[in-house]
């Protein structure tokens, strides 16, 4: 199985997966970073790096791009234009504001993520989305 085929096995695997802020574990609970923490980690073995607490409105509250350099420090940046199957996107919630929210494409039009008060779930990547994708990343070959 390639890599990205192992990422988006997994991501699916969460699917169902109750939201929960701050959590990362398959069938109890994650958040939208949670998820991308947790397939991370059934892929690789291992957390990236442990993020700090952090309020829902952190982004707006920081006003930097924390999730994009996070990803930075461990992932590939890939153009949006060039985004496949098994990668890691980052949206900006609103236009004004850094990107806070993460989910996974696990096929051409169709993401994998946590949203607040809704199990994990796939989805496709309407225009609605894809107006809001700000930042790519493809999982490394380690």
């Amino acid at each position: 199985m390639s890599l990205r085929d192992a990422v988006i096995a997994e991501a699916r695997a969460w699917i169902g997966t109750p939201y929960h802020h701050q959590a990362a574990v398959k069938g109890v609970g994650c958040d939208c970073l949670g998820l991308a923490r947790g397939v991370w980690r059934a892929v690789y073995g291992f957390d990236p790096e442990q993020p700090p607490a952090y309020s829902r409105d952190w982004a707006e509250t920081l006003r930097r791009e924390t999730l994009a350099e996070a990803a930075s420090r461990h992932m590939i940046p890939v153009a949006l234009d060039a985004i496949a199957p098994g990668d890691l996107l980052l949206f900006a919630i609103n236009a004004d504001a850094p990107a806070k929210h993460c989910g996974i494409l696990v096929a051409p039009d169709r993401i994998v993520h946590a949203v607040e008060s809704h199990p994990v779930a796939e989805v496709s990547l309407v225009p609605w989305w894809r107006g809001r994708l700000r930042f790519a990343f493809h999982f490394p070959e380690m």
